[in-house]
């Protein structure tokens, strides 16, 4: 008798999938699966190649692949004003930047992408984006490399805005960047409405019936870590450092559905990534809710 291969599901080890993938880990909810982990970038790419069944993945990657995937419904990562973990870093004002050298990694396209959006459209500035790691939460490493402003994303934007700094603005910088700009902020302040950074997807043509228990298991999981990010918080707290309220506060500023106010958002941002030439044209084709 042959042995059906398990699903590959993958998932961000960053504090902001907690709530996903908490009851999994914890043995609360069964997952009919896999679980591979990696940065967005590398998920992207098993993706594109094959090596995953379902995964979390950037928006952006969704755009470019659209004809290879399904969205999951309602599971997205996502926020309404402030996102606090993908912030850029200055020494000037954004709008000064101009010529600029602004740091940023590959890591996360859907930031690279936004932040490029921002500075066209927002600060009207045009800087030269250079190759860095949007992951470093140590403030002595920022200094590695010439530049005057750097996109950081993931935990260690977090570990950097949740430490005591006397920075200007709402958001706290390290010292040597005096001016903080959180791009989830920006984005609803330019438009209205919510960002989704990040979308859960399946392969065309995959085990559909595998990737609906996979969604129903992953969409079972966030409905407890949502009733309890107290518990996601302490975690959080244990595995970055970060004071315990502010990760609290951190993930109860995030969404983990898929309404149709976040859809108005997704699709602008598409839009507008369609007329820079940055993403194909595409539709959005989601996976038969169970």
């Amino acid at each position: 008798m042959s042995v059906v291969p398990r699903v590959r599901v993958g998932r961000i080890p960053y504090v902001n999938c907690y709530p996903v993938y908490g009851a999994v880990d914890r043995g609360i909810v069964p997952l009919d699966g896999t679980i591979v982990d990696g940065v967005p970038t590398a998920l992207n790419r098993l993706m594109a190649d094959g090596g995953l069944d379902v995964s979390v993945v950037s928006a952006v990657e969704y755009a470019r692949g659209a004809d290879r995937y399904l969205l999951l419904p309602d599971l997205a990562i996502s926020c309404d004003g402030p996102v606090r973990s993908v912030m850029l870093f200055a020494k000037c004002p954004a709008s000064e930047l101009d010529g600029a050298r602004v740091l940023v990694s590959r890591s996360s396209m859907t930031s690279v992408h936004l932040l490029e959006l921002l500075f066209e459209h927002v600060w009207c500035a045009r800087p030269r984006f250079m190759p860095g790691d949007a992951e470093v939460s140590d403030v002595a490493r920022f200094g590695d490399e010439e530049h005057e402003a750097r996109l950081v994303i993931g935990d260690a934007a977090l570990v950097l805005t949740g430490r005591p700094r006397g920075a200007a603005g709402p958001h706290a910088a390290p010292h040597d960047y005096p001016y903080a700009y959180d791009l989830g902020a920006e984005w609803k302040r330019w438009t209205g409405l919510p960002f989704v950074f990040a979308v859960w997807v399946a392969q065309r043509g995959g085990p559909l019936a595998a990737a609906l228990r996979v969604h129903s298991g992953l969409t079972a999981s966030r409905d407890w870590g949502i009733a309890h990010l107290d518990v996601l918080a302490a975690q959080a707290a244990s595995a970055t450092g970060v004071p315990e309220p502010t990760c609290l506060e951190y993930l109860s500023g995030l969404d983990y559905r898929l309404s149709y106010e976040h859809l108005a958002g997704l699709t602008e941002f598409y839009r507008r990534l369609v007329r820079a030439g940055s993403v194909p044209n595409g539709t959005l084709a989601f996976l038969p809710a169970a």
